[in-house]
C-alpha cells in the first residue's frame, strides 16, 4: 500500500501578520516621535521652590468666606471698591480653597464680573508628578 502524501495548505495571512509585526516593531524601536532635546540644555528645576499666592490675589475659603492679604471682605463688590480705578479692569485672581463647592465658586466669580471686573483668573496647584 502506497502512502498518499497530501500537503497542507498555509495560511498566507499569518504570514502578511508576521510582516507588518515585524515592521511595526522595527518603526516603534528606530522612530522618534519629538525631537530631542540639546544635549547641552539644562532645564530648570522647580521642585524645591516655596509656592506663595500672589500678593493680589483674593483667597475663596472653603465656607465661602473671602480674604485679601488676611482682612475679611464681606462681599466681592467690595472689594473692587478698594481697587484703584486703573486695577479694576485689570485682572481679579481668586485663590478657591480645594473644599470649596463649585457653585460657590462660580457664583463669586459672577459676582465679580457683574461688579465690575475686567477678567477673573482662578489660581490653581499644578502637580506635575
Amino acid at each position: 500500500m502506497k502512502r498518499i502524501l497530501r500537503k497542507t495548505k498555509s495560511e498566507p495571512a499569518i504570514a502578511l501578520i508576521n510582516i507588518v509585526f515585524l515592521m511595526l516593531i522595527f518603526f516603534m524601536v528606530s522612530g522618534t516621535l519629538a525631537r530631542p532635546l540639546d544635549a547641552s540644555l539644562s532645564l530648570v528645576r522647580t521642585a524645591d521652590l516655596e509656592g506663595r499666592a500672589p500678593p493680589d490675589a483674593l483667597m475663596v475659603h472653603a465656607d465661602g468666606r473671602l480674604t485679601h492679604q488676611g482682612q475679611d471682605i464681606s462681599a466681592p463688590a467690595n472689594y473692587l471698591a478698594t481697587l484703584p480705578e486703573a486695577e479694576r479692569q485689570g485682572p481679579v485672581r481668586l485663590i478657591p480653597d480645594r473644599e470649596l463647592p463649585a457653585a460657590d465658586l462660580v457664583r463669586i466669580a459672577a459676582e465679580l464680573r457683574a461688579a465690575g471686573a475686567g477678567r477673573v483668573i482662578i489660581v490653581t496647584e499644578r502637580g506635575l508628578e
